[in-house]
């Protein structure tokens, strides 16, 4: 075999897991080769997930302030226009942009791409399936080996058999990030973050949004606390949530869905809407992958089990992200793929799991990381609890967001942080002093004792720190 197609390692999937370990590979003097079926480099995150999603999130929460905020400023917008599709062009370009940074930064490092499907021959060679321009398969193939193998293919949406997605009535969150003009009704089934950020964007562009949850809680990964306040305050917002609701089956009929519903296990309901969102959650993609001409075999849940260094049970090929067990997070994924390629080169490579944090991209935000109150429960942890609403801190004042608040739990006899939950304008960005402290093992002491600007959001949790101790 000719040496271009020699390597150190093979990493499959450009997302944020494996355009990562690629290049902290390449740092580490590794030879390496990074395959993915799209031209756009980034994976799901940034061309269909995390990145447009925000996008379209601040540009509708301007559009939401302009027209119901703005006026308590003093500032007063007669006319509001919203031009949809500037709106949609602002997303494409960000995704150009960063897609071609992942690219620029693949390259600066020597990484080969190579654009292609593919699949394993057996446990040492990878066949690739070379794409054409248009993205249809072409009759080249290449032969690739490699001492590792990292498998990063992230995963799919979660398909369900009575509301099969045609995409265009109904739609998974790739075709709700794309729609062409604002739907009358949206309907979405499941209340976790995707459905909750893409209702809240559909909402404040003008549509009706009707959310269905089959728990009898929204954002089921949340502290419970936050949990209700975000519920609350959705609701105040419009949208429409409908918790232990059950969807039996949806019917596209024409431009519309006719969604069949179960309340309560109650009697059948009918909702007719124009636009059916399905976000019931996602599943490893390992399509074309043929894992078991490599010995592998997938896991109840679709993917990969890994021991502590990320490998699979064939010791040489590792696999991270949405593959592996854990929350399906772009994060995850990223420290992930740094820690298993460390350990490839004889390093530690580890990822503390008790300090991943959670956050939902509505308005108000809503951030965790450590346990939440109901798990302290369950395991019997002794613990005290501290807590700080937005709306005594000066800076919330000002910008006018004062809904939400600060929870932080500590162990009863260390006062060491066990977990931080935060609900309110500006918690994404102050979940991370909390990931902090959390990954250093420090006490709730010494958060309030550590200064904190004044006025900032940030005092909110050095207030709540400092209520842990009374």
């Amino acid at each position: 075999m000719s040496e271009d197609n020699q390597f150190d390692l093979i990493v499959i999937g450009a997302g944020p897991g494996g355009y990562v370990a690629a290049v902290k590979a390449a740092q580490l003097g590794m030879k390496v080769a990074c395959v993915d079926k799209n031209d756009r480099l980034g994976g799901v995150c940034l061309n269909s997930g995390c990145i447009p999603s925000k996008a379209l999130l601040d540009s509708s929460e301007y559009y939401a302030l302009a027209k119901e905020s703005l006026s308590a400023h003093g500032i007063s917008c007669k006319e509001i226009d919203l031009n949809l599709s500037t709106l949609m062009n602002r997303k494409n370009e960000i995704i150009q942009q960063l897609t071609g940074n992942v690219r620029s930064l693949l390259e600066r490092h020597k990484v080969t791409i190579i654009r292609g499907m593919a699949s394993m021959l057996n446990p040492k060679d990878v066949e690739v399936t070379l794409l054409k321009e248009d993205g249809h398969a072409s009759s080249e193939k290449k032969i690739l080996t490699a001492k590792n193998i990292l498998l990063a293919t992230g995963s799919k949406p979660l398909e369900i058999n009575s509301m099969p997605f045609d995409g265009k009535t109904i739609v998974s969150a790739k075709d709700a990030l794309s729609f062409d003009k604002i739907p009358d009704h949206l309907v979405v089934v499941g209340g976790g973050y995707i459905g909750l950020e893409l209702g809240s964007v559909w909402c404040r562009l003008g549509s009706k949004v009707t959310v269905l949850e089959m728990l009898p809680s929204i954002a089921g990964v949340m502290d419970g606390q936050i949990s209700r306040t975000l519920l609350r305050l959705l609701k105040k917002q419009g949208i429409g949530i409908e918790l232990k609701t059950k969807v039996l089956k949806a019917e596209a009929e024409k431009e519309t869905v006719l969604v069949t519903i179960s309340k309560d296990g109650m009697e059948k309901e009918t909702i007719r809407c124009d636009k059916l969102l399905v976000a019931v959650g996602r599943k490893p993609l390992t399509d074309g992958l043929n894992l078991d001409r490599a010995g592998l075999q997938l896991n109840a849940s679709g993917g990969l089990d890994v021991d502590p260094f990320y490998r699979t049970a064939v010791k040489h090929i590792y696999a991270i992200g949405d593959l592996i067990p854990g929350p399906m997070l772009a994060h995850k994924a990223s420290a992930e793929g740094r820690a298993a390629v460390e350990n490839m080169a004889g390093l530690s490579g580890e990822v503390n799991y008790d300090a991943i944090p959670s956050i939902i991209y509505t308005f108000p935000e809503a951030a965790s990381v450590g346990l939440t109150e109901e798990q302290v429960k369950e395991r019997n942890i002794p613990c005290r609890k501290g807590t700080f609403p937005f709306s005594g801190t000066g800076r919330a004042r000002c910008l006018g967001e004062t809904e939400g608040l600060v929870k932080v739990l500590a162990h009863e006899k260390t006062g060491r942080l066990i977990g931080v939950h935060i609900i309110g304008a500006r918690a994404a960005d102050m979940i991370a002093e909390a990931v902090l402290a959390i990954e250093v093992g420090a006490s709730a002491e010494d958060i309030g004792r550590v200064i904190h600007g004044h006025p900032t959001f940030s005092e909110a949790f050095q207030e709540a720190a400092m209520a842990v101790q009374g």
